[in-house]
């Protein structure tokens, strides 16, 4: 059997670490919890639970996940955020994995709660992501803050685990818009340092198709009000995202 290490990346998380380190206790041999200087009791939380505790500065989403991968005490790892947990189903998934690992790595569903409620369209579930993997086999990329692990060959070989990543995201409306806000000012940074450019029409228009397609093609009105709410404020967020990095290009245009 293999040994695994469970890292978990965490700011002001009080609300949700301990469930998130609780679903992990009986499949780990290793967790670590690496922070950025929270000032609620996540520090106390952890510590509490016995998880080895890091601070370390908060550079972007990407460097912080492959900074914490160096922390692992294994190579073979699941990563997760703190609002995240295992279902009983997942557990089992992952203890069999450790029984027989062939694979490079192993995706996995992600159910996202929201306002209390389970969400299973807007684009939102099934929603795969690539968190049981070997280490020394890739690293965290993307555009911040959406992180994505890729292989150093470009190439994979994994599975697909039964159960499903628990996702606690949001527990008012306002703290998605505050949340929403805050990811389309980085994204859109992150856009223009990469030399990404968009069309005043644009804007319009991948908001716009981003509301169409989670409401109707995803089946978003399925999930009644909250579907919509999600809808309209992925929308708003694409829009704002767009809108600030066509204002960075022509405010402060990269030479």
């Amino acid at each position: 059997m293999i040994q695994l290490s469970v890292v978990i990346i965490t700011l002001n998380e009080e609300k949700n670490i301990e469930r998130c380190l609780d679903s992990v206790k009986d499949i780990a041999d290793d967790i670590v919890v690496v922070d950025s200087f929270s000032t609620d009791r996540t520090e106390e939380i952890c510590k509490a639970k016995g998880v080895r505790f890091i601070q370390h500065k908060f550079d972007g989403y990407i460097e912080q996940k492959n900074w914490a991968t160096t922390q692992a005490k294994f190579p073979y790892m699941l990563s997760l955020d703190a609002d995240e947990a295992l279902s009983d189903e997942l557990k089992k998934s992952i203890l069999a994995a450790k029984q027989n690992w062939t694979k490079d790595g192993f995706y996995m569903n992600r159910l996202t709660n929201y306002c209390g409620r389970w969400i299973r369209h807007c684009g939102w579930y099934p929603d795969a992501k690539l968190r049981l993997l070997d280490s020394r086999k890739g690293k965290w990329g993307g555009i911040n803050p959406h992180d994505k692990y890729e292989l150093f060959d470009g190439k994979i070989f994994a599975g697909f685990l039964k159960g499903d990543i628990l996702h606690y995201s949001y527990y008012s409306v306002e703290e998605h818009y505050k949340q929403a806000e805050k990811f389309s000012e980085i994204a859109s940074k992150q856009m223009q340092m990469k030399g990404r450019k968009i069309s005043y029409p644009m804007i319009f228009f991948r908001s716009g198709f981003k509301f169409f397609r989670n409401y109707f093609l995803k089946l978003g009105f399925l999930d009644g009000r909250r579907g919509y709410v999600i809808c309209r404020i992925t929308a708003w967020e694409t829009f704002t995202k767009y809108y600030k990095l066509y204002r960075h290009n022509q405010i402060e245009p990269l030479q």
